[in-house]
């Protein structure tokens, strides 16, 4: 089930969801509408290693936006920080940013209950396209669950992106043993 606008508030209310900052023009009616946030990173390397910690370099977008370019990762962030301690949350993009031909996610669009920070964006772009900070972006869509949680993402001991940040993380995959 996926919960509505009176829901989302309800559960705002409860503080089983949090959204900062928040306003309440950007709740739709089973949503809530998130905004690219002030940086952007590339990757240092032109071949990525899933065994090794691969740097990036972060920036911040100009006031006159930024061109992305196909063929390029861009880790970008939500200006959004969210907590959800009883709902599984869903990012997807907007209808408008996939019409401009950019995807924000790869394969990561599912949060996890106990997830508590910004959310880094995968975007990668079909032709060149000029971001803004501060442009809606995606959409939080909120899922009930039934049953009870054992483990909350941010009381995991092996979790990887729990420290709080309001700049894109690089992938932690090297942190996996494979």
């Amino acid at each position: 089930m996926i919960l509505t606008d009176q829901q989302i508030l309800a559960e705002i209310e409860r503080g089983n969801i949090v959204i900062e900052p928040y306003d309440r023009a950007c709740l739709g009616t089973n949503s809530y509408d998130v905004h690219l946030g002030r940086y952007l990173a590339t990757y240092r390397d032109p071949v990525l290693d899933a065994r090794k910690h691969n740097e990036i370099d972060v920036f911040e977008i100009p006031e006159e936006g930024f061109v992305l370019q196909p063929g390029t990762l861009y880790l970008g962030v939500t200006e959004e920080y969210t907590e959800s301690h009883a709902h599984v949350p869903f990012l997807e993009g907007k209808s408008s940013v996939g019409r401009l031909g950019i995807d924000i996610h790869a394969t990561a669009g599912k949060g996890d209950i106990g997830f508590c920070n910004t959310w880094t964006l995968e975007i990668s772009v079909s032709m060149p396209v000029r971001v803004y900070h501060l442009m809606p972006v995606g959409q939080l869509i909120y899922f009930a669950v039934q049953g009870n949680v054992e483990t909350f993402y941010n009381r995991k001991a092996n979790a990887k992106y729990n420290e709080r940040t309001v700049k894109p993380v690089e992938s932690m995959m090297w942190k996996n043993q494979f």
